[in-house]
Formats: structure tokens, sequence, C-alpha cells
């Protein structure tokens, strides 16, 4: 797990201290708030499309090339954005940057459940989750002052930290080609094609995936949206901060529950917190004009909770249905449903709040969590190869 932590913490270094600061830079070149929110949304889209595609580099390519080359194209770009502030040569570099961060999810969250037993799936994931989050609690707040008062080229020396990581992707990726070789290349067993297709595997796939989505819905549209609820710079940091520390030690603890007690008895629980959590920021921000500072934190840490604790059991669940040749279509849906819901989050509370109000934006996050908490209580089909 050592080579996969480091690789991870250098990787997301990387990305979370520049995700605030990169639409910063395209301003600082003249762009406008339009052009600002292009630069992450290039970047989001680019990552999207680029995890549709990393199980079949993997298997093309193997893990040592596809791990480099992610990290090359997360760290290289990042630091190149000190040539230029034209919005031009920042969406580009955003793209790119959006090909390395694809890469870096997909395999980090598969290697996760490849370097360890069934037994103790969860709190492996729990470990790998924890090195995502870290360096987003920390290093995501911290961009924007540093770019403020050191330099922006201070922020750049720091995105280009996945360079960093490449000697641990190396190494993970000797450890997963001489022990998981199912990983790495094409099997041509056609009992195992015929047991374990791919369709049926996205099929059983939806259901782990949808209930990310709702969660990451109400996380993103938070974490998006808090610092315009809350009408204060500070309650808005604390909140935010709150509910980063709060989903990081969820996402952490939570595996080691779900490997003695199973993923399925604690889906439908946090599905209901995260309609609790959705519903007590709905009630914070009753009067748009006078934002109520105890619900809005007792909100998001309600939200954090759920949102870092659902992260964890649907990846094991996702794990869990489908044979160990498909883990790594398994990392790459469950990875497109989280970044998919992170961005429709933003973009349905963003227009229903400018419609009506962000009371009733987040009404119907809950609503969406409602509707989904029929599958967290339905039992999961296993395919007949999952372990």
């Amino acid at each position: 797990m050592r080579p996969l932590v480091v690789m991870t913490v250098a990787g997301f270094s990387g990305y979370a201290v520049l995700l605030p600061v990169a639409p910063l830079w395209a301003v600082h070149g003249g762009a406008g708030t339009g052009g600002a929110g292009l630069v992450n949304g290039v970047l989001l889209l680019s990552t999207v499309l680029t995890q549709l595609l990393v199980p079949g580099a993997l298997r093309r390519f193997g893990w040592g090339l596809v791990l480099t080359a992610g990290m090359v194209l997360l760290g290289v770009p990042a630091a190149l954005y000190v040539v230029s502030d034209a919005l031009g040569p920042v969406l580009a570099l955003s793209a790119l940057r959006g090909v390395g961060f694809g890469v870096l999810t997909v395999t980090g969250s598969a290697a996760a459940a490849a370097l360890v037993g069934t037994a103790r799936r969860g709190e492996a994931i729990g470990v790998y989750g924890l090195a995502v989050a870290l360096p987003n609690l920390v290093l995501l707040p911290a961009g924007p002052w540093v770019a403020d008062h050191v330099g922006f080229w201070v922020v750049f020396l720091l995105s280009a930290l996945p360079l960093c990581g490449i000697p641990a992707a190396l190494r993970l990726a000797e450890e997963l080609h001489g022990g998981f070789p199912e990983l790495v290349h094409r099997t041509g067993d056609a009992t195992v094609r015929t047991e374990d297709p791919q369709g049926a595997a996205y099929l059983r796939l939806l259901r782990p995936t949808a209930l990310l989505t709702s969660v990451t819905v109400a996380g993103g549209a938070a974490l998006t949206f808090v610092p315009q609820m809350a009408h204060d710079e500070l309650l808005a940091a604390a909140g935010l901060f709150v509910m980063g520390l709060v989903s990081a030690l969820g996402r952490w603890r939570v595996g080691r529950l779900a490997d003695r007690y199973g993923v399925q008895r604690f889906l439908w629980p946090l599905t209901l917190v995260t309609v609790v959590g959705a519903g007590l920021l709905a009630w914070s921000v009753l009067d748009p004009d006078d934002t109520d500072a105890g619900l809005l934190l007792a909100g998001l840490v309600v939200l954090g909770l759920a949102y870092g604790s659902l992260q964890n059991l649907t990846l094991v669940a996702a794990f869990s249905v489908v044979s160990r040749r498909h883990h790594n279509l398994a990392s790459a849906v469950w990875n497109v449903g989280f970044d998919a819901g992170t961005g429709l989050g933003s973009v349905v509370v963003g227009v229903t709040a400018q419609e009506t109000s962000f009371s009733t934006a987040f009404l119907v996050v809950a609503a969406l969590a409602v509707a989904v908490l029929p599958l967290a209580v339905m039992p999961p089909r296993a395919s007949p190869g999952a372990e």
C-alpha cells in the first residue's frame, strides 16, 4: 500500500493546490467570470472522458506506462501555467491535466482493491480515501492564499508535485504486474468471458454508482455554494473545513466497519443521513438574508459524514459485484459517477437557486437522495466470479 499512498498524496496535492487557483490565474490574464468558470469545467470534462478509456489503456499498455503518463500529464502542464495567463493556453493545459487526473483516479481506486484480500478491502479503500482527502483538506484552501500573498509561481511549483510520485507509481506497477496479472493482460479464457460479460458488469455497477451520484450531488452542491449561502467568509471557511474533515474521517474509518459487518447494512442509513444533511442546509437558509450559522454547520457535519462514508462503501460495493478482471471497469464507472454527480450538483442547485432559492434547491437535493433510497435497501446481485 505504501507506493499507492505516496503516489496518491503526490498526485492529489498537485491537483488540490491548483484547483481554485487556475481560474484566478485566468482572471489575472483578463478572463471574465464565464472564462474562469470554463477552466475547471474543461478539467472535469477531460477527466470524465479519460476515465472511460483507462481500463482499455491498462490492458493495452500496462500499469507502468499508464501510471507514468498520468503523473506526467498532471504535473508538467500545471508547472507550465507560469508561461501564460491567457485563457486559451490555460484551458489547453487544464484539458491535459484532466487526462492525468482521470488516470490517477481510476488506477488509484482499482489498485487499492487489488493490493489486499477481500476481507480487508474496506480498510484498504479507507486508507486510500484518506490519502485522497488530506491534500484536499489542507492544500485546496491554502492555494488562493499562497497565490495572493506569495505568488502564483509558488502554487505552480507545488502543483508539479505529481512528478515526485513517479517512482512510487513505478513501484506500484511492479507490485500489480507481478501479483495480479489478470488486471494487466487480456484474458483468453472464453469461459470467464461467458460467465462475466462486460455488459452485465455495467448493469450491476448501476446500483452503487447511483447511490454514489446522489451523495456527490449533495456534496458537490455544498462545496460550490456554501460561500454564497454563508454570507460570511469565516463561516464559509469553517464550514467547508469541518465538512472536509468529517468526510475524510468517515471515508477512512467506515472501511473497517464494512469489513466487519458488511457494506449493505450501512448504505440505507447513510442515504438517510444525506437527506438529513441536505434538509438542514435548506433550513439554514430559509431566510436568504439571515443564514442560521448553527444549522449550516450542523448540516455540513451531517452531510460530510454521508459524503465521505458513502464514497468508501459504494466503491467497496462496486468491486464486490464484479469479478476481478472487471475491477478496472468498476473503478472507472465509480469515478465517472463521482465526478458527474459533483458537476450535476453544481448545475442543479445553481439553476434551481437562481429561479427560486438555495433553500428550495437543497430540498431538491434531499428529494433526490430519497428517490434512490430503494436502491440502498435492495440486496446486490454479484457476478459469478465476484469475490
